[in-house]
C-alpha cells in the first residue's frame, strides 16, 4: 500500500465485482443440482466440465454472459472512481487495460473454480449455496487483489 496508495481505491471494485459475479454462477451451478438432485448423475453431468465457457447449456452461456458483463460493470465504477478524482487514483491507459486484464482473469479464475467446487460440495453432501460462496469470494479477493498489485506493478 505504501508503494501503491491507489490499490486501496481499487482494490475493493475489482474483489468485489469478481465476488458477486462467481456467486451468481456459483448459484446457479447449485440451483441445477438442486433441481436434478434425484438424478444425480445428470446433473454431474451438466457441470462435468471443468471449463465452465465451453457447451450450449445454460450454465456455460451465463458464464459467457458474466464475463460480457464484466467490462461494462467495470467501466462504470472506474469512471466512478475517476470523477470522484481520488488523489491516489491515475488512470493512464496502461492501467486501464492492466487493470481490465486483471479482472478478466480473476473471474475467468473464479468461474473455473466455482465449476470444480459447487459439484464437489454437492457430492459431499454440503449445500452449494451456503458452503460455496464463502471460499468464492474469499479466494476472489486474494486472487483479486494480488492481480491489482500486478496491474499496478505492470503500469508504473
Amino acid at each position: 500500500i505504501l508503494s501503491y496508495p491507489a490499490i486501496a481505491v481499487y482494490s475493493p471494485v475489482i474483489n468485489g465485482v469478481g465476488g458477486n459475479l462467481v456467486a451468481v454462477q456459483a448459484s446457479r451451478l447449485s440451483t441445477v443440482l438442486h433441481q436434478h438432485g434425484k438424478w444425480k448423475e445428470q446433473a454431474e453431468k451438466r457441470i462435468s466440465s471443468w471449463w465452465p465457457f465451453s457447451g450450449r447449456s445454460s450454465e456455460a452461456r451465463a458464464a459467457r454472459l458474466l464475463l460480457v458483463i464484466l467490462l461494462p460493470g467495470s467501466v462504470v465504477f472506474l469512471t466512478v472512481i475517476h470523477l470522484f478524482k481520488s488523489s491516489h487514483a491515475k488512470t493512464t491507459a496502461l492501467f486501464l487495460l492492466s487493470y481490465t486484464a486483471a479482472s478478466y482473469l480473476q473471474v475467468v479464475c473464479l468461474l473455473v473454480f466455482a465449476n470444480w467446487l459447487v459439484p464437489f460440495l454437492w457430492q459431499l453432501g454440503r449445500d452449494p449455496d451456503n458452503y460455496a460462496i464463502p471460499y468464492l469470494t474469499a479466494s476472489g479477493d486474494v486472487l483479486g487483489t494480488g492481480l491489482l498489485a500486478l496491474a499496478f506493478v505492470v503500469s508504473t
